[in-house]
């Protein structure tokens, strides 16, 4: 995947959190919360809400070596606004699909 493809991804995401935040009402303090002490930290390409809303789950797009700093941080801006702090679960970018043999 190239740069430029991730970048593009990472304004899709957040063109999407605005969409759900602002039309369609779904998201809330928690994942608002979030999705913006993401998009602060300058590792971060992207964010988003995900899943059901109301409190549900988000996803960032963030630099490999800046994963540990970038969780911390979000997680002490989380903490300070919401009053604890939010689980992580880390994933990656796979090889796409392809056949199994």
């Amino acid at each position: 995947m190239e740069k430029g493809d991730i970048l593009q991804l990472g304004q899709l995401f957040v063109d999407s959190h605005n969409s759900l935040r602002d039309l369609y009402e779904v998201t809330g303090i928690e994942l608002d919360t979030i999705v913006e002490a993401a998009l602060d930290q300058e590792a971060c390409v992207g964010a988003r809400m995900t899943g059901a809303g109301f409190g549900g789950c988000a996803i960032a797009l963030v630099e490999d070596k800046s994963v540990e700093d970038f969780m911390d941080k979000v997680g002490n801006i989380y903490k300070k606004k919401i009053g604890y702090r939010p689980d992580f679960y880390l994933v990656g970018i796979g090889d796409g699909t392809r056949e199994l043999s």
